[in-house]
């Protein structure tokens, strides 16, 4: 997992409550377990005109051109601005592996499901939970500027525009710290490695026959 750096990333509007996984990447994708190749199928429903299928060339099929990812500069992306509830409905990695793949790095909403926020830290994607107040406030803006743009310093757990203001968001702090140093649940277990060989060489003496 690569480690999560301060960014400025173009924000794409998503202004819809309860976004669950199946729209975010539909169920027909889900028999690959790699992380990558799922970012063409995000929003699939959505983004064409016509039903997808596993190992379709999606450069061959209709694009729905009121799609907000679809529209210029939405396209490129990295920061995706959401209602509440955002991810629910069934449990998949997968959706979390569809929104890193298109390039997002950040979800601001002002709510998400368990699970999904849970996945998110796992594959370093970072959900931001503001107030919809805050919510309301950034979608005014980005209605209001067309290349709205946002920076992300988690480090220090600041959201900044270009005028220079400036919102706090929280998280938490081991999460942080494995986003921060790119930490997955592997590579926490791989900061253990001399200790965990040290145990098995022991284990393995002691009980020869388990070998």
């Amino acid at each position: 997992m690569n480690k999560f750096q301060k960014f400025t990333g173009i924000v794409a509007p998503m202004d819809r409550a309860n976004v669950d996984t199946d729209a975010i990447i539909p169920k027909q994708y889900l028999k690959s377990i790699k992380r990558t190749g799922f970012g063409p199928n995000l929003f699939d429903d959505w983004r064409y005109l016509d039903s997808g299928e596993p190992g379709m060339d999606n450069n061959e099929r209709r694009v729905n051109p009121d799609f907000v990812l679809n529209k210029t500069p939405y396209k490129y992306a990295q920061i995706l601005l959401a209602r509440e509830n955002f991810g629910c409905g069934s449990s998949r990695e997968h959706a979390v592996w569809a929104l890193t793949d298109f390039g997002f790095k950040v979800v601001i909403a002002t709510g998400f499901a368990d699970i999904f926020f849970n996945n998110s830290f796992k594959s370093g994607l970072l959900p931001i939970v503001l107030n919809s107040t805050v919510v309301d406030q950034l979608f005014e803006e980005l209605e209001d500027h067309e290349d709205y743009q946002l920076s992300i310093d988690l480090e220090n757990q600041l959201i900044s525009n270009s005028a220079g203001a400036q919102i706090p968001f929280e998280v938490d702090e081991f999460r942080k710290h494995c986003l921060l140093n790119g930490l997955d649940d592997i590579g926490l277990t791989l900061q253990h490695a001399d200790q965990i060989k040290s145990f098995e060489q022991q284990y393995y003496q002691q009980s020869p026959w388990l070998k």
